[in-house]
């Protein structure tokens, strides 16, 4: 009997093993109606075995039982090889002849969660390893591999439009195979990643010899940074617990992609502060910060710091936005604000204003310590792991003859935290914790701290300032003095340290090195 003569007087067969029986019995029944033979295993078996639909074991297929716990079910010449055949090669006819192996014409699989599984608190490591997939990966890289003959489902979406084309053209289009084969690889490469991510992780493999990211997207976006640019926002599967995937948009339009990118600016910078705090930031460098004894009170503090920047701009806070905070919030036009929480009377105040995005994040102090920071060049990407250290207390030095007062140093402290999140070039002035000039991203140093010192105005006198790295001359520690700050805090490490510091000496002002540089470019 020729393999074609085999196919016109059998039913068309399809094999169904699925971990996640979404919609599963509704599509077998249909598949059934239509006239295909369903052969499937285990718990699936059982499942449409109850609901009464005829089903072949796979072991009646095989002519062998699952074993080893079900580790070993499909995997089984009679099963790869009535997927892998191509129906119209002369020789694998006729070697599925021989063989008596009858062809699978749709494979309809989806994986043991692995994802589940390491989400999941206080999971062991043996339970992690039983959920690796081994036969359905294969099955369905298999069909995908030769999905002109055989239509492979993983995704309980895609029932409804596989059942609709069965029902319109007795088959699925080339074209929607296709589209499901592709489907598969992508499901397979995640599946994969976040199993590689998983020893990595358990091994402490940072940087291996090959990389693979996996990330699932959270939400389109209508354009990117320009109009004419696409745009999608993923989230990171394991690790998110704080961060802008978790959050909870309350009210407005949809985040844009610079939404997120400058929410996130600001989301980093606040995650330095345990004291109530409020970030204001454009183009994801902060604009305005202050820490108070009340939210309200630091709001005021970032507003006053720079009432001109922080027009359009996106703030957090690390406390809950309460009536008061919200009734001055409500006096500008912000774009996002991000908080913990929201009384019910502020979302009353903030909710009149028809286009401002109010996010809700638990645990929005929390730091994610093992992140990997990624930037795209072209042709690659450049790793590495955030930035989470501020200073290295034993390489904390005075290097002057004056040293700073208590309240300089809590001040050099906060603008530390401040610059360190603002792109390099940069200088942050601050005083009574509060930032009074910020100067981002400038290609020479001396211009960003002009650039601080003209933000500033005249409440830079008594200022303190922080640097994200050393000074190559000593004219910043002049142009500091000029407008009256009286203390540096930077990083050391350049040739000409000591003018800095004599110029510092010079002037009265008390200078400390961290010996930790932060640039952000």
């Amino acid at each position: 009997m020729t393999g074609n003569k085999l196919n016109s007087v059998q039913m068309r067969k399809a094999l169904i093993s699925v971990f996640d029986k979404t919609g599963i019995v509704e599509f077998a029944k249909s598949l059934h109606s239509l006239g295909w033979e369903i052969i499937s295993t285990g718990g699936t078996s059982r499942t449409l075995k109850e609901e009464g639909i005829p089903v072949v074991d796979i072991a009646d297929l095989t002519k062998f039982p699952e074993c080893f716990d079900g580790r070993v079910k499909t995997l089984h010449p009679n099963v790869e090889g009535g997927i892998l055949s191509v129906r119209d090669n002369e020789n694998h006819k006729k070697q599925m002849c021989e063989l008596g192996i009858e062809p699978i014409d749709m494979v309809v699989c989806n994986l043991y969660p692995f994802k589940q599984t390491i989400l999941k608190d206080g999971v062991s490591h043996e339970e992690i390893i039983e959920n690796i997939d081994i036969g359905g990966p294969t099955m369905i890289r298999a069909a995908a591999k030769n999905y002109r003959f055989v239509t492979v489902v993983t995704d309980p979406e895609d029932y409804e439009k596989v059942i609709g084309e069965l029902n319109e053209h007795g088959d699925t289009t080339h074209k929607t195979k296709e589209w499901l084969a592709a489907k598969v690889f992508i499901h397979t490469s995640h599946y994969d990643a976040l199993i590689a991510d998983y020893f990595s992780k358990k091994l402490d493999i940072k940087y291996p010899k090959t990389l693979t990211l996996t990330y699932e997207k959270k939400q389109d976006l209508r354009y990117g940074e320009n109009p004419h640019q696409h745009a999608a926002f993923y989230t990171s599967v394991r690790g998110t617990e704080g961060t802008l995937t978790h959050a909870r948009q309350l009210h407005g339009k949809e985040l844009s992609y610079n939404n997120i990118g400058d929410a996130d600016g600001a989301l980093e910078t606040l995650k330095e502060f345990d004291e109530p705090t409020v970030v204001a930031t454009k183009h994801a460098n902060p604009c305005g910060v202050g820490s108070a004894a009340t939210i309200a009170e630091a709001f005021q503090r970032a507003y006053e710091a720079d009432p001109v920047s922080i027009f359009g701009g996106i703030v957090a806070a690390n406390r809950e936005i309460d009536a008061e905070t919200a009734q001055e919030m409500a006096k500008i036009f912000l774009e996002v604000i991000i908080a913990p929480s929201f009384s019910l009377e502020a979302l009353d105040i903030l909710s009149k204003k028809k286009n401002i995005r109010l996010l809700q994040l638990d645990n929005i102090g929390k730091t994610n310590r093992d992140t990997l920071k990624a930037k795209t060049v072209l042709g690659g990407m450049l790793i590495q792991n955030s930035d989470t250290e501020l200073l290295n207390q034993e390489d904390v030095k005075i290097v002057t003859k004056r040293q700073p007062t208590d309240a300089e140093m809590r001040d050099l402290l906060f603008a530390l935290k401040v610059v360190k999140h603002t792109k390099s070039n940069g200088i942050v002035i601050a005083k009574d914790l509060c930032t009074t000039g910020v100067g981002p991203g400038q290609v020479s140093r001396i211009w960003a701290l002009e650039n601080a010192i003209r933000q500033g105005r005249d409440n830079i006198t008594g200022s303190v300032m922080a640097s994200d790295a050393f000074f190559p001359f000593p004219d910043c520690v002049e142009a500091a003095h000029q407008a009256g700050i009286t203390a540096i805090i930077q990083p050391g490490g350049s040739v000409k340290d000591q003018e800095s510091i004599d110029a510092a000496d010079k002037y009265g002002i008390a200078m400390v090195f961290t010996g930790m540089r932060h640039f952000k470019h």
